[in-house]
């Protein structure tokens, strides 16, 4: 299995090259490439937020621990003092930060369902919805970001399986199998929850529409009309006589 580092060298370079594509693509410009770069980068860590001690789970429930203090304290901001407010917030972060965390690995295994083709999808949907509804992007934006989180994680699956061939001895480890899958085979329930909730968010995601329509009005030669030879013009000038 590669380590933390490989993963997030070979996400940011097949993310990067992602980029280069979707901008020659004229589906974004130079500009935006780091934000998509970076995105490709956190669908490459989000696979292993299912081992306990990893890194990307730790940075995943800290992020999420900070975005719920913030939350919290933009809610109930006019509502509490700000002493109670700023214990509300610290209480949040600490419920999320460590009590949610440990509830998740307490039910999760590594190379369970969030080493899934499945979870790919929940995770491009997520975040296309998060940028639509929460964040206010355009529908373009959102889905580039979606499918770059989607990109980012299928490349984590990818290394996970190619890491699983050995080479030298020309053999299968036994990890083979376990990281590039359509769902969890060995937990149906919580593959069962995980198409429930993806299919709940493909209900309201917005249509990829517009992102095929600006790459169709982008790509699309513009149509010039013929220049008239000197022989229609005669033509046309005998016909007016």
């Amino acid at each position: 299995m590669a380590n933390f580092n490989t993963h997030l060298s070979v996400a940011l370079g097949a993310s990067a090259g992602l980029a280069l594509v979707a901008v020659n693509a004229n589906l974004m410009t130079v500009t935006d490439a780091p934000w998509m770069i970076a995105f490709g980068a956190i669908g490459g860590m989000l696979p292993d937020i299912d081992s306990g001690h990893s890194t990307p789970i730790k940075l995943f429930f800290t992020t999420l621990g900070l975005l719920t203090l913030l939350a919290v304290i933009d809610v109930f901001e006019n509502r509490y003092p700000a002493y109670l407010l700023l214990i509300m917030a610290a209480a949040a972060y600490i419920l999320v930060r460590y009590g949610a965390l440990c509830l998740f690995d307490r039910f999760t295994s590594h190379r369970g369902i969030f080493h899934s083709l499945l979870t790919a999808i929940f995770f491009c949907l997520l975040m296309v919805c998060i940028g639509c509804y929460i964040l206010h992007w355009d529908i373009v934006h959102c889905w580039l970001s979606g499918l770059f989180i989607g990109f980012g994680f299928i490349v984590h699956l990818v290394l996970d399986e190619v890491y699983s061939v050995d080479l030298s001895n020309k053999r299968m480890k036994k990890s083979f199998g376990t990281a590039l899958k359509l769902y969890s085979y060995k937990n149906i329930t919580t593959s069962a929850l995980m198409a429930v909730c993806t299919l709940l968010l493909a209900l309201i995601t917005p249509e990829p529409q517009p992102v095929i329509n600006a790459w169709i009005a982008q790509n699309t030669p513009r149509s010039t009309a013929a220049k008239p030879t000197i022989i229609k013009t005669a033509v046309k000038k005998i016909n007016q006589r």
